[in-house]
């Protein structure tokens, strides 16, 4: 018989949206014990989104320990529970991709999922609230700090007004639940959205001064005018003369500007040296963030794209067909990098709260966070130049919208 494994999940926003987290952890059903735990800040997000996040990393986390395995979910979010379950419909747009990426994790004749009350979901809500916390000072959750086993199996005995009050609680939430998703069943012809999607528009209210990335593509190496793959995964070149040229045009742009507030590198050699000269114009300091790497293309690494297509045709095809598909020898795809983007765009935005920032990065990264400010779709990718040295900008505002101001500004390079 397969063995049973319970993924207890959760999430939260501390402003819904506002900045967010989730928490999961895998059980033994017949000791209890906790196998795995997952959580992870995740930026400006909704209570619904992260929690769906949650229950994703916990079915990830079930799925390393035993890919075989029958899954019984456990959650306090009914809208979850009654949405995975098929009796709700998923029409917010937020979420319809996380319910698609959780159940693709295990078969769905492998997995169930029950409502639990809160209080006896504290240790995936107590990852979700670490989470946040780390975020809160511009860190990431480490398993190695965590005390939420701890402090679960520590826990007092609740006393019958404390339960009740929590009682009252939760089903105040389920009812705010069933009225955001319309308690509709799966058939209903006109269920509306779970979740009301943000204002747009002129009628949207003040939101105050938005988080504005100011995106600088580095500066050419020797491999930029032979248009080779040059990614994270090849032998991380540094700038020729004309990037260092490129890079002391654009540093002398952003200094007549004076608006750039703080300054991001991913970190290959040829960003680092971008930034560097913009830092030292304006007098700043580098940090240095792993997830604005650029995509590793795996066996195309120094490659012109009809080298590739000479020499493994097949692959090609499949990658310029889907978002999913990887570079020949283990390289990265579309998608893994659109969610490493993601989370390094929410990590940066709760850093960088109403600041304006320079992120000096890849032509992937710049386009992908181009692609999810406009809500476009992965094959947008192969439908923007981004030219060496270019500047891109996109402003974040704390609704959760976001507003493209410029693509590929070239005109301080001439």
């Amino acid at each position: 018989m397969p063995r049973t494994l319970i993924v207890e999940a959760d999430g939260g926003s501390r402003g819904n949206p506002g900045p967010a987290g989730y928490g999961a952890v895998v059980l033994d059903p017949e000791t209890g014990e906790a196998l795995a735990e997952a959580a992870e800040f995740i930026g400006t997000a909704t209570n619904n989104v992260a929690e769906y996040k949650g229950l994703v990393a916990g079915l990830r986390a079930a799925h390393a320990l035993d890919p075989e395995a029958r899954i019984q979910v456990r959650m306090d979010s009914k809208l979850v529970v009654e949405q995975m379950s098929g009796r709700w419909q998923i029409k917010h747009p937020d979420m319809k991709p996380l319910a698609a990426e959780a159940r693709s994790v295990f078969p769905a004749d492998r997995v169930t999922y029950e409502w639990i009350p809160r209080a006896k979901n504290k240790h995936a809500d107590r990852l979700a609230n670490e989470a946040m916390d780390a975020g809160k000072i511009g860190k990431q959750w480490e398993p190695r700090d965590s005390r939420a086993a701890l402090a679960t199996a520590a826990a007092p005995a609740r006393s019958a007004a404390a339960r009740a009050a929590d009682e009252a609680a939760e089903r105040a939430e389920t009812e705010a639940e069933r009225a955001a998703a319309g308690a509709e069943r799966a058939d209903s012809a006109a269920a509306p959205e779970a979740v009301a999607a943000p204002p747009v528009g002129w009628g949207a209210p003040d939101l105050g001064v938005p988080a504005t990335f100011v995106l600088l593509r580095h500066g050419e190496t020797a491999l930029t005018p032979e248009k080779r793959f040059s990614g994270s995964g090849g032998t991380d070149p540094e700038l020729s003369a004309a990037g260092h040229r490129q890079a002391q045009a654009t540093a002398a742009a952003l200094a007549a500007r004076g608006t750039i507030q703080a300054v991001v590198s991913s970190p290959l050699r040829r960003c680092r040296e971008t930034a560097q000269a913009v830092a030292d114009r304006l007098g700043l300091d580098v940090r240095v963030e792993e997830g604005l790497r650029e995509t590793d293309f795996g066996a195309w690494e120094g490659l012109t794209f009809a080298e590739v297509r000479e020499r493994y045709p097949e692959d090609l095809d499949a990658w310029l067909h889907s978002s999913k598909a990887a570079p020949t020898g283990g390289g990265e795809s579309f998608a893994s990098v659109a969610r490493r983007t993601a989370v390094t765009r929410d990590k940066l935005l709760a850093r960088y709260a109403g600041r304006t920032v320079l992120l000096v990065t890849h032509v992937t990264p710049i386009k992908t966070l181009v692609r999810l400010a406009l809500g476009a779709p992965p094959e947008s990718l192969f439908r923007m130049e981004l030219s060496a040295a270019s500047l891109s900008a996109v402003a974040y505002y704390s609704d959760g919208n976001a507003s493209l101001r410029l693509l590929n500004d070239t005109s301080h390079l001439r």
